[in-house]
């Protein structure tokens, strides 16, 4: 392995546990409106019960034990025009020579907690032929364990590109990947900058428009001919939903993300409201624990940034797509949009925050698997990793549709 890979464990100093429990202790709620619901946020009542069970019986170092269980290190890379980030990254090796490396991407508000149900079981053998994989998990820089960046710029293509060059540094040629939310937008940077590498990418966001005549002919006649099945009409519905209630938090992270990082750097009871409410409203009925979503909570609340710099990445996103201050070569999000020659796999999730029609989704790139799933939201690797795991499975079995898209036991390591 590189000398600048070095192992890291997580291990929250003991100042900073004190600190949390001071704050928790001082916090001020606000009042509620009889018969308030979720339309209206997180409910008071929710706050009160987790910020009680925060500041008294959840036990992180238990959390912070089983995170320590995957095999974590950390090196420094660096993207064009940028100081080095030191970037945190659980790797997680098959014994299967021949197994695929698989880049997982989170997104917000997520991390590398997510994929930690779906490592164990994707490295191992499935016992009927199936592939196993390598899976790299890293902290997006500004997040989690992960550093910060502190110069403007820095969007979807410098993640892609600091996580190529994670790939790269470990051994790993050709990859393929898996994300949604920012996953799905650093996947379609990563396989635009660099196809040479990425061979493959799965997601589970249904980030699409409708086909257009010029562009997809037989995909806009299909379209315009065949109806929507009942699952599409609910997934078009749950999309308007979430444009029209849901989506107040990116207006804010896209126009005004360091007036809204005071109240995520100074207020545990704020960053938990903030994502609680995302946890339950982008989720299809998921039967939370507490220590659950305080452990997810508390990965933003001692990330090595600070949570505050996990919304930028919405502003300078935005901005690109304004035109502002573009780097050469950066991809506004209706590029991303555009077909790209890249052979993909779909997981479509009904509780998703996007959900479109599925020929809205193949005019993405070469999708050769494709299924809907009757249940399961925005963060499918955590609500249904079963579903994930078998999806991969299947895309990239040797007799799969995405079976020989990558040249097997290419890694340096």
């Amino acid at each position: 392995m590189d000398d600048d890979i070095k192992p890291y464990e997580i291990s929250v100093p003991e100042a900073e546990l004190a600190e949390l429990q001071v704050r928790l202790a001082r916090a001020r709620f606000p009042d509620e409106l009889e018969a308030a619901e979720w339309d209206m946020g997180s409910p008071l009542a929710d706050i009160q019960r987790l910020t009680k069970h925060w500041a008294a019986s959840f036990d992180w170092r238990a959390a912070e034990a089983k995170l320590n269980q995957f095999p974590q290190f950390t090196t420094d890379l660096q993207a064009d025009g940028f100081d080095p980030v030191n970037v945190h990254f659980i790797h997680q090796r098959s014994e299967d020579a021949n197994a695929i490396p698989l880049l997982f991407i989170h997104g917000w508000p997520g991390s590398i907690y997510e994929a930690t149900k779906i490592i164990g079981p994707l490295t191992q053998s499935s016992g009927n032929g199936g592939p196993s994989f390598h899976v790299v998990a890293p902290s997006l820089p500004n997040y989690g364990f992960s550093g910060g960046i502190s110069k403007r710029g820095f969007s979807i293509d410098q993640y892609a590109e600091v996580l190529n060059k994670l790939m790269l540094k470990l051994g790993y040629d050709q990859y393929v990947t898996q994300g949604g939310d920012w996953g799905w937008f650093i996947s379609r940077a990563l396989s635009h900058h660099y196809p040479q590498h990425v061979k493959a990418t799965h997601v589970n966001l249904d980030l699409a428009r409708q086909p257009a005549w010029l562009k997809h002919p037989l995909l806009a006649l299909e379209h315009q001919v065949k109806p929507y099945s009942q699952s599409e009409r609910e997934g078009l519905a749950r999309t308007q939903w979430f444009f029209k209630e849901g989506s107040g938090y990116s207006a804010v992270q896209t126009t005004k993300p360091q007036t809204l990082g005071y109240a995520l750097a100074d207020s545990p009871v704020a960053l938990l409201s903030w994502i609680y409410e995302k946890l339950h409203d982008w989720t299809d009925d998921y039967p939370w624990t507490d220590d659950e979503i305080l452990t997810w909570i508390s990965i933003y609340w001692f990330s090595t940034a600070g949570p505050a710099a996990s919304v930028r990445i919405y502003y300078e996103f935005a901005r690109v797509n304004r035109g502002e201050g573009l780097r050469p070569g950066q991809l506004t999000q209706d590029q991303m949009l555009d077909w790209q020659p890249i052979v993909m796999g779909m997981s479509h999730f009904p509780k998703d925050v996007n959900a479109v029609p599925s020929t809205w989704t193949r005019a993405r790139g070469r999708v050769v698997f494709e299924r809907r799933h009757p249940k399961g939201g925005h963060f499918a690797a955590w609500e249904k990793p079963e579903a994930i795991i078998a999806d991969l499975r299947e895309m990239f079995a040797k007799d799969g549709p995405a079976g020989a898209v990558i040249k097997k036991g290419g890694s340096k390591l």
